[in-house]
């Protein structure tokens, strides 16, 4: 199994039981070794009482985009901390581009980096997630006799 299958079959898995991001309307873009991205249409009911996306959501499809990066390498990955930065509004309408990259990856800990794009390009937040490895994996591989 290459990289890429291995990191495709992770994300299968993981959506299949994902309800909150399927709910919210979350789309996986691309997945990769590492990397994530998702999009998200931001609709009436996502407003705040400014008429903005509320940062919540915001904050659940780059922390959805985290997830899948973090768990691409077919180990088992959890949040142990999360900060975001929202840099510029998205309004309804607007979709939403979460690209996550991987820092690094030592041990059972790894740095990710998601950037959150409105539909013009603009940064519409930064997101960092720190992932913790845990026992397991998403799906059992054969060994490798070769």
């Amino acid at each position: 199994m290459t990289p890429q299958e291995r990191a495709e079959r992770c994300a299968a898995v993981m959506w299949a039981e994902d309800a909150a991001s399927q709910a919210m309307g979350m789309r996986i873009a691309r997945v990769a070794p590492g990397e994530a991205v998702l999009t998200f249409t931001v609709r009436s009911e996502h407003l705040n009482g400014h008429g903005i996306c509320h940062g919540g959501y915001i904050f659940a499809l780059a922390d959805s985009a985290f997830a899948f990066a973090c768990n691409s390498y077919n180990r088992i990955a959890v949040a142990q901390q999360n900060q975001i930065t929202y840099m510029s509004p998205a309004r309804e309408g607007e979709e939403l581009e979460a690209i996550a990259e991987e820092v690094s990856l030592a041990g059972r800990s790894g740095i990710y980096d998601v950037t959150v794009y409105g539909s013009d390009g603009r940064m519409v937040a930064l997101f960092r997630g720190l992932s913790r490895i845990m026992p397991g994996a998403h799906f059992e591989e054969p060994e490798d006799t070769g």
